[in-house]
């Protein structure tokens, strides 16, 4: 019984349970939504293959935080715009400490990618651009 959203698309999630055979692979119909979970009504995935259960957010820099993600989302807008950490607080009306704590998880989400980009780009035989 998916109890899910309307305009549920689940094929940009996958497993998370590095233990799956399902795990990373994008649109495999392997997930479900068995639940809407919390304030915001957050979507509780299950994977069919393992059985694991994991929120929508895991896996982002979003996952446990409580902001409403139009919130969370305008915060991470204006910090990649260059406005100060007071600044963005105030125009998008939480505590500056609030702001410093959403910009240190985008960074080390940002980060990790990077360095999970850089370990698999292909080699470049011609060596270094001119």
């Amino acid at each position: 019984m998916s109890q899910g959203r309307p305009d549920d698309d689940l094929s940009r999630f996958c497993c998370l349970n590095e233990a799956c055979p399902d795990y990373g692979k994008r649109g495999a119909g392997n997930l479900t939504v068995p639940m809407l979970y919390g304030p915001q009504r957050r979507r509780l995935l299950r994977c069919s293959t393992c059985k694991a259960r994991f929120s929508e957010r895991r896996g982002t820099p979003l996952f446990d935080t409580r902001l409403p993600q139009e919130r969370a989302l305008a915060v991470l807008r204006h910090l990649a715009d260059g406005c100060g950490a007071r600044q963005t607080g105030r125009l998008v009306g939480v505590d500056k400490d609030t702001v410093v704590r959403y910009a240190l998880r985008a960074g080390g989400h940002a980060e990790k990618l990077h360095d999970e980009l850089v370990a698999f780009s292909p080699a470049d035989d011609q060596g270094p651009a001119r």
